[in-house]
């Protein structure tokens, strides 16, 4: 991913340099600017968020989302560990409240857990649901919505919901229809494999 974004910055530079020389130095001093006042601004509100979440630990409320989450993880990732569904809890309640940066440590635990030496459904199935990323309260695009200096930050609350969801669903559901055809493959080769050596043994 970084050699893509490098490339593309280099890309944009280059036909800047050529298209219009006399800007490309003052696009780049405007541009390092802006991204530098916005990460300050985003400091602030990430750590707000951060310390909410904090709080939120603390205060048992992400224990009783835990408990809410439950069934519906034991169900997606059926066969895991009391400690990876722990991980995984707490890596949707965070992508709940549009902390992504805070969900990434516990996704990365739930991952090594799961692996075994080889991908799994699991693991399929945890990657996409952490990249559609299920949103209730999307705290990063409203925090940086209100250092762009947005008169509405909160107007995209909707959309985002109706957005993730169906995102969500979308991809949990082909991951569950991929992994159940692949799984039905395997086990009708295990079977023409057996029977096989079963033909052969009684030749």
């Amino acid at each position: 991913m970084s050699a893509i974004w490098t490339i593309l910055m280099l890309a944009s530079l280059a036909v800047l340099i050529f298209s219009s020389p006399q800007t490309a130095l003052k696009a780049m001093l405007d541009g390092s600017s802006n991204a530098v006042s916005l990460a300050i601004k985003l400091v602030a509100s990430y750590a707000f968020w951060m310390g909410l979440f904090s709080l939120l630990e603390k205060l048992k409320i992400t224990d009783f989302l835990a408990k809410i989450l439950k069934k519906p993880i034991k169900f997606l990732f059926p066969g895991e560990n009391e400690q990876t569904e722990k991980f995984i809890t707490m890596n949707v309640s965070a992508n709940l409240l549009g902390l992504g940066n805070a969900s990434t440590p516990m996704g990365i635990n739930a991952i090594k857990n799961m692996y075994n030496g080889k991908t799994s459904d699991n693991i399929s199935t945890f990657i996409v649901l952490s990249a559609t990323s299920l949103q209730i309260l999307p705290t990063t695009v409203i925090s940086m919505r209100v250092g762009a200096g947005s008169t509405s930050p909160m107007s995209i609350f909707v959309p985002s919901l109706i957005a993730t969801i169906i995102s969500t669903v979308l991809g949990v559901v082909i991951c569950k229809i991929i992994g159940f055809l692949r799984n039905k493959k395997h086990k009708c080769n295990v079977l023409d494999n057996t029977y096989a050596r079963k033909a052969n043994k009684t030749v």
